[in-house]
């Protein structure tokens, strides 16, 4: 008799991971294979990982052996950067069962019915392609992200990305072009274009600029949001492009650190100075945009004046939220060879002030929309029948109405802040559906 097969997922770090998690995870469905929840017995576990600091490294192991307790019997496919950079380590590993690195992930599923077969299952006999994932008519999320590029050039002392992801490529946009319809006609309502480095997209006549012109100018109803970039690059030109409704006025764009000093030891491709002028442009062009950040403390060096330039960049750029990152040394890169390596519990102290800096800033920012309306997408209906999705700006909304559809616009007006686990947007729909 025939026992569907069951496989769970876990993925850690950026979009580009939960990208190709969706896209492995809709083969897998269409191959008639169940997926379940991660802490479930499954036949099959793919952890796609993420090695970006010492603390990825923690947590991806940290899951191998959660899939291994939950059951030995089961099969490990162990793929993502740290498979690229650990590929050896990882397969001396009794927990695992196969190392598929980045080159080769559209292979995960590939390699699993190998083995479910009985055949001898070598992942470097399998096709390597960066861009080759089918379009996710079925995700963990009600974005459909999208891939538009992999892999990144510029080479940041503390990074380790090039030599996990490798040197910039792009898409072909009639590619991405078709992957967007698809997704619409599958009934996406949102985009969010994905990659490494998405502001060094080049493919024949189109940089990111122009291709992003023309994803907003394909039919349908949905939006388009811009995940991470780097601050090199862009102009009032581009910035234009936020005027089209489709384009979302949110941008997380990675500043780093404030210190012009900094910056330079990082190998960043632009100064404090500039990414200030930069941000001004921004919120000058489009008042209330949502323009949020990465920040490095701790970087080798970094000393209280470094540290305060930073702080003062952050108040005087006022971003609507920060992911602060404690230096991580990665073997291979630079900064793991530059004097003046920081103590870990300065990097803590130097966290928990940007964190708590952060945190301010976040509330103030979010005050500034009572009053104001937000297009909202649903994601999910609550327990007590309300609902809960993003506005255009990326900010959190609770919808006190009930009767609402998933994957739906609504047109909400703002009444108040409510504390959940952080400052979130509440109030009602003004017109029932936009």
């Amino acid at each position: 008799m025939y026992k569907q097969k069951t496989v769970a997922f876990k993925t850690l770090g950026c979009r580009l991971n939960l990208y190709e998690t969706d896209a492995l995870a809709s083969e897998f469905a269409k191959q008639n294979y169940r997926v379940v929840d991660f802490n479930e017995k499954a036949d099959l576990y793919v952890i796609n990982t993420c090695t970006v600091t010492n603390q990825s490294d923690q947590k991806s192991r940290r899951e191998i052996q959660v899939a291994h307790r939950t059951n030995q019997e089961g099969v490990t496919i162990v793929t993502g950067c740290m498979a690229t950079n650990y590929k050896e380590q990882l397969e001396k590993n009794n927990a695992i069962n196969y190392v598929v690195d980045n080159d080769h992930k559209t292979s995960v599923l590939s390699v699993a019915e190998a083995h479910f077969n009985g055949e001898l299952v070598d992942v470097n006999n399998f096709e390597a392609n960066l861009f080759s994932y089918a379009p996710a008519d079925e995700t963990f999320h009600t974005r459909s992200l999208i891939k538009i590029q992999d892999g990144c050039d510029n080479f940041c002392t503390f990074c380790i990305i090039p030599k996990v992801r490798g040197r910039a490529t792009s898409r072909p946009p009639e590619e991405i072009f078709e992957n967007i319809r698809q997704v619409v006609a599958f009934g996406y309502k949102e985009v969010v274009l994905t990659g490494v480095n998405l502001g060094r997209y080049s493919y024949g006549d189109y940089d990111f600029e122009k291709l992003v012109e023309a994803i907003l100018d394909l039919p349908g109803d949905f939006r388009v949001r811009i995940s991470s970039i780097e601050p090199d690059g862009y102009t009032d030109s581009f910035f234009r492009l936020f005027n089209h409704p489709k384009l979302t006025p949110h941008l997380h764009i990675c500043l780093q650190s404030g210190s012009e000093e900094i910056l330079l030891k990082m190998r960043r491709m632009y100064t404090a100075s500039s990414f200030k002028k930069m941000a001004n442009q921004l919120k000058t062009l489009h008042p209330g945009f949502n323009l949020t950040t990465d920040v490095i403390v701790g970087f080798p060096g970094e000393t209280e004046t470094h540290f305060q330039e930073t702080l003062d960049a952050i108040q005087d750029i006022g971003f609507g939220h920060i992911h602060t990152f404690k230096y991580s040394i990665r073997k291979g890169t630079r900064a793991e060879r530059m004097p003046e390596q920081i103590p870990g519990k300065i990097k803590t102290n130097r966290s928990e002030t940007v964190r708590r800096l952060a945190d301010d800033m976040k509330r103030t920012y979010r005050d500034t929309f009572v009053g104001k309306t937000q297009r909202v997408l649903v994601e999910k209906i609550l327990p007590d029948g309300t609902a809960s999705g993003f506005g255009e700006h990326y900010v959190p909304v609770v919808i006190y109405d009930s009767g609402l559809k998933p994957n739906t616009f609504y047109k909400v007006e703002i009444q108040h802040i409510m504390n959940i686990e952080e400052p979130t947007l509440a109030g009602k729909v003004i017109l029932q559906r936009d």
